[in-house]
């Protein structure tokens, strides 16, 4: 097995839920040695969160973030516990912490502990709203979707907001955390010095809007939900077909040319109401009434392979046992085997040529 692109770099997880161990989990895929720290009498909160359990009654949702761990229960509430995570730290390269805003400091386990004891620490930490007024306000992903305008963008109309179906905030703020370590181990390579990485929920939700918050920012313009609709293009949402709905998510005026050759209608692209993408959205109800009179009269694979075939982006509506398959059809490989285990796992997606990520160890057993 090839080493890692972070082989020899170790990580002080005290992180626990979801954005910080999907954080340390990339870290640990990539090679580094993490060491999960957790509180006596139950763990990491995840490992509570069942069903669904897997074949070793172990939570599936604390599996799905953390591989390639190694796990030491501390009392952090005690003297002796202080000690031996400042210990652990003193050997880290790196540290991550998602516990409320001056709960390491009150601990004795803060950015300015961490560097006397170990100086070009790379130090991060997880807030839900940053570190001043926001810092005594609790960062659970449901309530960051709902004030940082996500679900007000998401849903069917405007009097039904809703949540996106898993943790995207949470899983969006690791990946901002992991950019933002990688970043500051890039500088303590060159320099040697090291520095605090601060990333939170809220931060992550407001940039992560992008042409949403765009279009406020550079136009006044404040969105609201509008189902499976896109604001700015069209035909852009979901359709009927003879057997369940298909997506056709169409950006250009090459590739409506193509859908209505496609579908039978090439009088369609020629028509003065959809010539070009500022007229198909004018017209979005007479394009996409015209539209599904055409798509029901095939099954939904059958279009999914005709519009694929003709260059024009489209596809079923899956379930994530259909979403894995279709990885497996595209050779993506989308799940692997991990030693131990008792389940497969979803594949980082990451690959690298000359430092491939591994899976060396399925999620870590609780300590007794």
């Amino acid at each position: 097995m090839s080493a890692g692109a972070l082989d020899g770099l170790v990580v002080a997880d005290f992180s626990r839920v979801l954005a910080g161990p999907y954080a340390t989990m990339m870290l640990g895929d990539l090679g580094a040695r993490v060491i999960k720290i957790e509180r006596p009498g139950g763990g990491d909160d995840t490992r509570a969160w069942g069903p669904p359990l897997d074949a070793d009654g172990q939570a599936t949702y604390f599996n799905a973030v953390n591989r390639n761990k190694e796990s030491v229960v501390i009392d952090l509430g005690s003297d002796a516990g202080r000690a031996q995570a400042l210990d652990l730290i003193a050997a880290a390269d790196v540290v991550v912490e998602n516990f409320r805003t001056g709960t390491m400091e009150k601990l004795g386990l803060g950015y300015d502990d961490a560097r006397r004891v170990r100086p070009g620490i790379v130090y991060c930490s997880i807030t839900g709203f940053g570190s001043g007024a926001g810092a005594a306000l609790a960062g659970y992903d449901l309530l960051v979707q709902a004030v940082g305008g996500l679900m007000s963008v998401t849903g069917p109309d405007p009097s039904q907001p809703t949540k996106v179906g898993v943790a995207l905030v949470d899983v969006l703020t690791g990946l901002h955390a992991l950019a933002g370590i990688q970043a500051a181990l890039a500088h303590r390579a060159r320099t040697g010095e090291g520095q605090r990485v601060e990333t939170d929920l809220l931060s992550t939700a407001l940039s992560s809007l992008v042409n949403q918050a765009s279009g406020f920012l550079g136009a006044g313009v404040v969105p609201a939900a509008m189902g499976n609709r896109h604001p700015s293009i069209a035909p852009y949402e979901v359709f009927s077909t003879a057997d369940r709905p298909i997506v056709l998510a169409v950006g250009n005026d090459k590739q409506f040319a193509a859908l209505t050759r496609v579908l039978g209608a090439p009088e369609l692209a020629t028509d003065a109401r959809f010539t070009d993408n500022t007229a198909r959205v004018a017209h979005r109800e007479e394009l996409f009434a015209l539209l599904t009179e055409l798509l029901v009269r095939r099954s939904a694979d059958d279009w999914f392979a005709l519009l694929n075939d003709a260059g024009v982006p489209a596809g079923p509506i899956n379930d994530v046992a259909e979403a894995l398959a279709l990885g497996e059809r595209l050779g993506l490989q989308p799940t692997v085997e991990i030693p131990g285990a008792a389940a497969r796992q979803v594949a980082n997606p990451i690959v690298l040529s000359a430092t491939p990520v591994t899976y060396r160890s399925a999620p870590p057993r609780l300590p007794e």
